[in-house]
C-alpha cells in the first residue's frame, strides 16, 4: 500500500487528537480492531467514533446500536456504510434519506436536514419535495482523503467549502475546515468555522472544545474558558477539555480553579506525559497555595496548603 493509505498508531492519535485511553476503550468494546497500523477506512471509522464520543452517548450504547444495525441491515460495518447520528440515548443511522433506529427497528423519512444526510427539503408552489444534492457523505470522505495527501490541502479546503455551501449545517465539515485554518494560524477563519459547527449542532462538544482552543490562541481567555466549560457540560468526562481548562485558569492566575481540572484529568487519563504534567501542576498548586479556613467563631485563618 502507498504511504498515505496506512497510518501508525501514533499518527492516528495525533491526527484525530485522541487520548490513548479512548482508543483502548473502543478496542475493548470491539468497535475497532487493535492494531499498530490502520487503513484510511479505519481512520474514517475512528473519526466517526470520536465525533460520537463528543456527545453523552456511551461506548456500550454505540456497540449495541452497531450490532443491531448489522442484524437488521446486513451491513458489515454500519459506521462506514451509513451515517451514524445521535438520537436520544442511542445511535441511529442515516442512509438515502431514511433514518433507522436499529434497536426499535423503526424507520422514518428524514426531513430534518441532518449534517451528513446529503438531502435537502425545498418548497415548490407550497408543496414540499425532496431534492437530493450530490452525495455529501462521499464529498466529505474525499475532503478527508485530500487533507492527508501532501500538497493537496487547498483542494481539501475547497471540498469542505463546497459541502458547506450545499449544507451549512454540516458540522463535521465546518470542524475540519476550521482545523485547517487553525493549523495555518488563520485564527479568525478557524473561529468562524468552529462557531458554525457549534451553532449547527449545540450538542457537539468537540466544536466547543476547538472553539476554546482558537480563542485561547487569541488570548481571549474569558471566552475560551466559557467554551471549554460548555464542552464539559455536554461531556463531563472530556479529559482534554479538563486539561485545557486547567491551563486557561492558570493563565489568568486562578490556580485553585485549575486544580480541580488537573485532578479530573489525571483521574480520566492516568498514564502518559500529559498525566504526569497534570499531576505535577496539581502538586505545585497544593504546595504553593495558602488555604483559608473559617473558625467556629467566624474568623478567617490562613494555613499552608
Amino acid at each position: 500500500m502507498s504511504a498515505v493509505s496506512r497510518y501508525c498508531r501514533e499518527d492516528v492519535l495525533r491526527i484525530l487528537r485522541l487520548p490513548i485511553r479512548q482508543l483502548a476503550a473502543w478496542e475493548r468494546a470491539g468497535l475497532v480492531t487493535s492494531s499498530e497500523h490502520y487503513s484510511f477506512d479505519e481512520l474514517v471509522q475512528l473519526r466517526k467514533l470520536r465525533d460520537l464520543a463528543a456527545t453523552r452517548i456511551s461506548v456500550k450504547s454505540i456497540r449495541q446500536s452497531v450490532d443491531a444495525m448489522q442484524k437488521v441491515s446486513g451491513m458489515i460495518n454500519p459506521l462506514l456504510e451509513s451515517v451514524a447520528v445521535l438520537q436520544g440515548s442511542r445511535v441511529a443511522f442515516r442512509q438515502w434519506g431514511a433514518l433507522v433506529d436499529p434497536m426499535t427497528r423503526q424507520m422514518a423519512f428524514d426531513f430534518e436536514l441532518a449534517p451528513c444526510s446529503g438531502m435537502a427539503v425545498v418548497r415548490n408552489n407550497g408543496q414540499e419535495r425532496v431534492q437530493a444534492f450530490a452525495d455529501l457523505h462521499e464529498m466529505f470522505l474525499r475532503a478527508v482523503r485530500l487533507e492527508e495527501i501532501p500538497g493537496r490541502l487547498d483542494e481539501a479546503k475547497g471540498a469542505y467549502e463546497a459541502i458547506l455551501e450545499l449544507q451549512p449545517g454540516h458540522a463535521a465539515a465546518a470542524i475540519n475546515l476550521g482545523t485547517i485554518f487553525y493549523n495555518e494560524k488563520d485564527f479568525m477563519q478557524a473561529e468562524q468555522r468552529y462557531r458554525q459547527a457549534a451553532e449547527a449542532d449545540p450538542e457537539y462538544a468537540l466544536a466547543f472544545f476547538d472553539l476554546g482552543n482558537v480563542l485561547d490562541e487569541q488570548q481571549r481567555m474569558d471566552e475560551a474558558i466559557e467554551a471549554y466549560q460548555r464542552a464539559l457540560v455536554l461531556v463531563p468526562h472530556y479529559a482534554d477539555a479538563h486539561y485545557n481548562l486547567a491551563l486557561a485558569y492558570e493563565r489568568i492566575q486562578e490556580p485553585r480553579k485549575a486544580l480541580r481540572h488537573w485532578t479530573s484529568y489525571t483521574r480520566l487519563d492516568p498514564t502518559g506525559p500529559w498525566a504526569s504534567h497534570a499531576r505535577s501542576q496539581a502538586k505545585k498548586i497544593l504546595g504553593n497555595e495558602r488555604l483559608a479556613i473559617v473558625t467556629r467563631h467566624g474568623r478567617t485563618m490562613r494555613i499552608a496548603g
